[in-house]
């Protein structure tokens, strides 16, 4: 017992020690100071030739003619753009698994134990002003897994990546996806729903099951709380999600495309006492804005992406136009590693075909995907307090001609052009001398280099088509 004792203690003492030493490399980032831009704000209306001060990860002051503290890195931004850190509500960047399709209802699987930080997409998307994304389950089941919220901090541990404090979500799905109409994954035998019937009734059901379990736990929660000796339910990993949901603790983000369908889970989410929090591509959501803003849900949808299957051919370029003005919280996704990397482009595009303001496309990609995900208080427009999560353009970030040339997240630069094009030299000649390596590399017993085996062809499916890729 005392050498086991012993042991626990000098464990926790090393622990100790180690985190002391972890927070003790832990600098604060290189107060910043942003001179003589032109500031987006988004909230605030646009400020030009302003200075923008950034202090301890955060936005300390905004203003004209600001002096930077001793030591601070100067940027002059003449003739350039600061926008907020670009938001994307709908990703499925840095996945190592999209779906598990094995069952209708997955709500036990979590997007965040599936991470990879290296997945250079992400870097791409930083170069785009890209800094948080909402990483959502594929589209698979009508009730599909966990989402994860996180900010791009590309070649960091994973710890660092996830959101400090973003309400937990749950991904949906509605229409040809979940009820497998166009595909069936390698080797895995028809699956129920066949049909938008019984993807509702999947819902439904999944919910009646969860009041009963969480009926069950209140129940034990009172014995308990009288003092009875009561024995506790048997935990649900799959129901404790959805009770989550019906107590207003996790979003549902629901993918969704033809009217009548969303239609169908806005009341069924009314009649279990919910509100669905976005309804992502929502291609239809322009035949029933009113009613989406009466339900209260937000909206994420694609600018002009349609007819690519039977179910998006009522699609229009005025969706995401015509529900703003019908008072829905509208957003722009990117569903895409490549589109993530021209969101501003996604929302300039919102502007020719709806007419919109500039402040008002701004906010699809900013402010707006910001409130669908609950973490407004931190991000999403250039404010006193806020993260300092944005970018500095060439020129405004609605022009064509505009482009990144540095990515702030916490007040850390995770992307800057100039660095990157200095970089390349030296990296493509460290490719070439270790491609020669390789092929000058001594094979044992002489014998010529092995031939690899064929692989079979990695299936990704996301939320539109199914992709076939030779990774």
């Amino acid at each position: 017992m005392i050498r086991t004792i012993t042991t626990l203690c000098f464990a926790l003492v090393c622990t100790l020690v180690a985190i002391r030493e972890t927070l003790a490399q832990q600098k604060a980032p290189t107060p910043t100071l942003i001179k003589n831009a032109t500031l987006l704000t988004v909230t605030k209306g646009t400020l030009e030739n302003s200075d923008l001060l950034i202090e301890n990860g955060k936005i300390a002051k905004i203003g004209k003619g600001l002096t930077a503290p001793a030591g601070a890195r100067v940027i002059d931004a003449t003739g350039k753009y600061v926008l907020p850190g670009i938001i994307d509500c709908h990703s499925h960047s840095m996945l190592d698994a999209i779906n598990e399709g094995s069952l209708s209802v997955t709500s036990m699987c979590r997007i965040r134990d599936v991470l990879n930080p290296n997945d250079v997409d992400l870097y791409r998307a930083l170069a785009g002003g890209v800094t948080t994304l909402n990483l959502l389950h594929g589209s698979a089941n009508p009730i599909g897994g966990q989402n994860q919220v996180v900010k791009i901090k590309y070649g960091r541990p994973i710890e660092e990546f996830l959101f400090p404090d973003a309400p937990p979500g749950i991904k949906f799905a509605l229409g040809e996806n979940p009820k497998r109409s166009n595909f069936r994954f390698p080797g895995q035998a028809q699956r129920y729903p066949n049909s938008r019937m019984g993807v509702e009734e999947t819902i439904r059901d999944a919910f009646v099951r969860a009041q009963d379990y969480k009926r069950q736990w209140d129940e034990y929660n009172a014995a308990k709380a009288r003092g009875e000796n009561v024995v506790p339910p048997r935990r649900d990993l799959q129901l404790e999600p959805l009770v989550e949901v019906l107590e207003g603790k996790r979003y549902v983000h629901a993918h969704c495309y033809r009217a009548e369908e969303i239609l169908m889970l806005m009341n069924l989410a009314e009649e279990f006492g919910f509100r669905v929090r976005t309804l992502q591509h929502v291609l239809e959501g322009y035949k029933i804005a009113r009613e989406i803003a009466k339900h209260g849900a937000g909206a994420s949808a694609f600018a002009d992406f349609w007819a690519y299957k039977v179910e998006a051919y009522d699609a229009i370029p005025h969706d995401a136009a015509l529900m703003t003005r019908a008072g829905v919280l509208v957003s722009l996704n990117s569903d895409d590693d490549g589109r993530a990397r021209r969101l501003n482009m996604e929302a300039a595009r919102v502007m020719k075909y709806g007419d919109l303001t500039e402040d008002e496309a701004l906010r699809l990609i900013t402010i707006n995907p910001a409130i669908q995900l609950g973490i407004d208080r931190r991000v999403g427009s250039l404010e006193v307090g806020k993260d300092a999560d944005l970018a500095i353009w060439t020129a405004h970030p609605l022009s064509v001609y505009a482009r990144v040339e540095m990515t702030f997240i916490d007040g850390e630069v995770f992307f800057d052009r100039q660095a990157d094009l200095a970089r390349r030299e030296a990296l493509a000649k460290e490719r070439a001398e270790l491609e020669k390596a390789e092929v000058n590399r001594p094979q044992s017993g002489g014998s010529p280099p092995p031939v690899p085996a064929p692989r079979r062809p990695a299936y990704r499916f996301g939320d539109n088509c199914l992709q076939m890729t030779k990774e």
